[in-house]
């Protein structure tokens, strides 16, 4: 079974200065825990709302060979939610399905869903997907998303994600 590299990208001011813990990127961690039956190596990076930045650490590690790059915060309407812009500016085919995937599932749970902009793109071969920042939204929208993320880093040459069926089923067309 192929191993899978996990990018996990925390923007957040104040879990960067330390000012409070990340607990957003630990949720994206447990949360793949639950649906790869792969061996994981995951790679974390808590970093500003700075787009440079931003853009940089999901450089570096499309660069590292990351099969997926999840990001958590910084998707909202306020001006240092720039996450969906760093995004968009270093992937070469933007992926707008699982923005609108994502958004439909939280409106079900809370009508500000329609101010979050989750996007998802390719960056040279890893997929890269923006999250809200909030434990219990990142489950419900990589719940939504997740079925067919196996099927894309399989399109765009990444290693072959083995999910736990008793967990989240995947989608993959039949042969």
């Amino acid at each position: 079974m192929d191993k899978i590299k996990i990018g996990v990208v925390t923007t957040s001011d104040r879990a960067s200065a330390g000012i409070y813990e990340d607990i957003s990127g630990k949720a994206i961690m447990d949360t793949f825990n639950e649906y790869l039956l792969n061996e994981t190596q995951y790679i974390y990076r808590c970093i500003p709302d700075e787009q440079k930045i931003i853009e940089e650490t999901l450089l570096e590690l499309a660069d590292m060979k990351c099969d997926i790059i999840v990001t958590t915060g910084g998707t909202g309407p306020a001006p240092r939610d720039v996450t969906p812009e760093a995004t968009e500016a270093v992937c070469s085919k933007m992926l707008p399905g699982f923005g609108e995937q994502m958004r439909a599932v939280s409106l079900k749970y809370v009508p500000t869903a329609i101010l979050s902009r989750q996007s998802a793109g390719i960056c040279k071969n890893s997929l890269i997907v923006n999250l809200p920042g909030k434990p219990k939204s990142i489950k419900e929208c990589l719940d939504a998303v997740f079925p067919a993320i196996p099927y894309c880093i399989d399109l765009i040459g990444g290693n072959y994600m083995v999910a736990n069926e008793e967990v989240i089923k995947v989608f993959r067309p039949k042969k």
